[in-house]
């Protein structure tokens, strides 16, 4: 089961990285040109910054400088993305370390055990992520749709979906190592012992026959009786 362990680790670490990145991204929400007041500059957010930015590609960006006066959804996506960040690492380590074709781990029994609990951290990481996406995906469809909030509206951004997608790597990668574990616990009982025993079992009969057939006194006795 190498390969499919290969391919959770491909799938676990493509979605940390993809979570990194969306950690770090200012486009979460963003306006559109016909949204803007004038139509060549539109404004992006994310969890750590405010830009904006126009068609002649010049933008400015300036950082949340307190976390208090943050709204309460920003913190709380704030705190999910970085335990999704964290978790992530942590599975990836523990998904080199519990790999069959690796030289670190210990005993096939201990490297189970790692690759398993890596696959736990892989799935719990994804879970993270999708919440903290969805919460902020949720904030901003309910103000777009709102006739009453006459703030700037904002469309998803770019983030989201890296996030998402991100999520769904790290679940999927979780979910295929601590398959590929449970096949591994199955497949070694079956039977060494039995096809042994069956051709020792064999080779014995055949050789006492072929003793008997041999040794037997009979046809020694008619062979030289008369010598």
């Amino acid at each position: 089961m190498s390969r499919a362990q290969i391919s959770a680790l491909v799938f676990g670490v493509g979605g940390f990285g993809a979570l990194v990145a969306a950690t770090t991204s200012n486009e979460w929400k963003v306006t559109t040109r016909a949204s803007s007041v004038i139509t060549a500059t539109w404004v992006y957010q994310g969890l750590w910054m405010n830009c904006a930015g126009n068609a002649l590609g010049s933008f400015h960006c300036r950082p949340h400088f307190t976390i208090f006066k943050v709204e309460g959804y920003i913190q709380a996506c704030r705190g999910l993305m970085i335990a999704a960040v964290s978790l992530g690492f942590f599975g990836s380590i523990f998904a080199l370390f519990g790999m069959k074709c690796t030289k670190v781990g210990g005993s096939d029994k201990a490297k189970a055990k790692i690759a398993c609990l890596a696959g736990i951290v892989f799935i719990l990481s994804g879970l993270c992520s999708m919440t903290g996406c969805s919460l902020y995906a949720n904030k901003i469809t309910t103000e777009f749709f709102d006739p009453l909030y006459v703030e700037q509206k904002y469309e998803l951004g770019a983030a989201l979906f890296i996030g998402w997608a991100g999520a769904s790597l790290c679940i999927i990668g979780g979910v295929i190592f601590c398959f590929s574990i449970s096949d591994n616990n199955k497949t070694p009982r079956m039977g060494y012992a039995y096809n042994g025993a069956t051709s020792v079992m064999s080779s014995r009969t055949k050789y006492h026959e072929g003793d008997f057939k041999t040794t037997n006194p009979s046809k020694q006795f008619d062979k030289n009786a008369y010598v």
